[in-house]
């Protein structure tokens, strides 16, 4: 794991590298506007085992608000588009990691693993046999830019990388309509709603028509305050203590002015400076075996931390203008179907228009009811005019 691990950071590097060459040749101080394009790069065919990829690099607005570099992939369908261009879905990949090279969409042999990479390109690939063109944020950190450990599970950032994306992918591709939708799973999930929700006043100039949200994260930080020294460390939670620390890492990143550090103990500041590089596999080794009581010295249900984790986690449950699609299974242990239940209540007590359909598999399995739901929403988007 470890060589894997060391030659997946050499090609970060590496690509790192390359980025850096290609913005230093871009660069009026007016172009690093969120939306705007650093660079676009044509894919050979079989890149993601599709054809018609491209990677883009563009400016999004960070967790600060101020602009930062990004990247990810487009993909176009092959053929004539329609006359009023291809409709875009912008998809929302799950947990990656928290390092540069980690996102896994413009460059997809970062991703740490295989299965899940294989399950994301052929959903792109059934979404370009449907008409759709696709844009694939790797989100802030993830990519080309080392910008720093990824904010993970921050909603803002998250909405502002697929909504730029977007932006920057239709500056260079004409072909792209303005009508899109989102569509996300897991971390993407929560992704998806928060980009669902942010359009309608930070896009709205273009055509939106609804998010397709796969298991998504949903009211941690309903949870997180339960969290303190006293929590023994219990076995076989290493999956569980990665989302930990990589929120904790995400925070820290995102907002200096909460302190974090102040609620960690020695060992828990150790943990946090070693896994802003990592991907998840790598993250997932090196909490191998602790507990949340090795890593906290206060409980996260003090101030300022606990505000904090609400701005930075919560998913919006009113204010939606266009249609979600909820796709959650019951038995689902990555993200614990009670908190699903509990955003669809949110969702239902706010009137919402969303619809849920369930299934009993494993976290963001698909079964058939749930993705002919998918088609049928899909089928929607195209077949109704675009908006003015």
């Amino acid at each position: 794991m470890r060589v894997v691990q060391v030659c997946r950071r050499a090609v970060a590097v590496a690509t790192l590298s390359a980025s850096a060459a290609l913005f230093v040749n871009v660069a009026p101080a007016q172009a690093e506007t969120p939306g705007s394009l650093i660079s676009v790069e044509a894919q050979p065919d079989g890149w993601h085992g599709v054809s018609g990829g491209s990677v883009l690099e563009y400016w999004m607005r960070g967790s600060d608000g101020t602009p930062r570099q990004a990247s990810g992939a487009l993909f176009v369908p092959q053929g004539t588009p329609p006359a009023t261009g291809w409709p875009v879905i912008a998809y929302d990949h799950g947990t990656s990691g928290l390092g540069a090279g980690c996102g896994g969409q413009s460059d997809p042999a970062g991703h740490p693993y295989q299965q899940i990479r294989s399950k994301e390109d052929q959903l792109i690939q059934r979404m370009l046999d449907q008409g759709f063109a696709v844009v694939a944020p790797d989100y802030l950190g993830l990519g080309r830019f080392d910008t720093g450990p990824h904010p993970y599970l921050e909603v803002a950032s998250e909405a502002t990388a697929t909504i730029d994306l977007l932006r920057a992918a239709r500056t260079t591709h004409s072909e792209l309509s303005r009508t899109w939708a989102v569509l996300g799973v897991s971390q993407g999930g929560q992704a998806a709603l928060g980009t669902g929700h942010l359009q309608a006043t930070y896009a709205p100039d273009l055509d939106f028509r609804g998010t397709i949200a796969i298991d998504p994260e949903s009211d941690v930080e309903k949870v997180l305050p339960l969290a303190g020294p006293v929590i023994p460390t219990v076995p076989g939670t290493d999956g569980a203590m990665s989302f930990f620390v990589s929120i904790l890492a995400g925070l820290r990143a995102a907002r200096p002015d909460v302190h974090v550090d102040d609620y960690l103990t020695p060992q828990g500041r150790a943990v946090l400076d070693s896994v802003g590089t990592l991907c998840l596999d790598g993250i997932t080794d090196r909490v191998r075996g602790l507990g949340v009581g090795d890593l906290l010295a206060r409980p996260l249900a003090e101030e300022p931390i606990r505000s904090a984790l609400d701005q930075y986690l919560t998913v919006p449950t009113s204010g939606y203008n266009a249609p979600i699609l909820l796709l959650l299974n019951v038995t689902d242990t990555t993200v614990p179907s009670p908190l699903h239940a509990a955003l669809a209540a949110q969702f239902a007590a706010n009137g919402v228009d969303f619809q849920t359909v369930t299934g009993t598999g494993k976290h963001t399995q698909l079964n058939p009811a749930m993705q002919a739901a998918i088609d049928t929403f899909l089928n929607r988007i195209k077949t109704t005019p675009s908006q003015p």
